[in-house]
């Protein structure tokens, strides 16, 4: 089989398009270290400088991490950074490749995604109407914005999913990797 030039410019483009908001909300979220970090410095500082612990930086930590944990998953995934068993799936021909990530991606991470993004979004709009708040911390911080994070994530992959499934159509017909221009061969 082979895709011609024009077809393989349009999947491209529109993988790009599609790769996009993961891209933007994957680099955008990255700098959520940046308070993380803070918090985390003037946590030691103050409990171990001065003995002087404070009661905001646990949580702080744990939401801003979870937040990039989260919003990072579509980028990671558009970078096929994702841990996997590679010592396998790298013998094989990228037609190969492209067969099993398109067979696992329609039959597992679909389905997967659409019910996370589902429940998901459901806990989040509970959380909101409840004004939900930590219970275990001594500050009982509002936690409906994490929670929010956690359906715009599944809806983030599943966006991103749609290009991966794309480039392992891409795999499928022309037997070589989908790289995105200027990328390098990954070793």
């Amino acid at each position: 089989m082979a895709m011609s030039p024009e077809a393989e410019h349009r999947l491209r483009r529109l993988t790009r398009i599609l790769d996009f908001p993961g891209m933007l909300v994957g680099k955008a979220a990255a700098w959520l270290i940046v308070p993380m970090i803070g918090a985390l410095v003037y946590e030691v500082i103050a409990r171990f400088g001065f003995n002087s612990p404070t009661m905001w930086a646990y949580d702080a930590t744990f939401m801003f991490y979870g937040a990039l944990f989260m919003l990072g998953a579509a980028y990671t995934l558009g970078q096929d950074s994702h841990v996997r068993a590679d010592f396998l799936f790298n013998i094989l021909t990228p037609r190969w490749q492209g067969i099993i990530d398109g067979l696992f991606t329609l039959v597992l991470f679909f389905p997967a995604m659409y019910f996370f993004t589902v429940a998901t979004f459901d806990y989040a709009m509970v959380s909101w109407m409840r004004g939900e708040r930590i219970p275990t911390s001594p500050m009982m911080p509002i936690i409906y914005p994490l929670k929010t994070v956690m359906p715009i994530t599944g809806a983030l992959l599943l966006i991103q999913g749609v290009s991966e499934l794309l480039k392992s159509y891409f795999s499928i017909v022309t037997n070589r990797r989908f790289r995105a221009p200027g990328e390098e061969a990954r070793v």
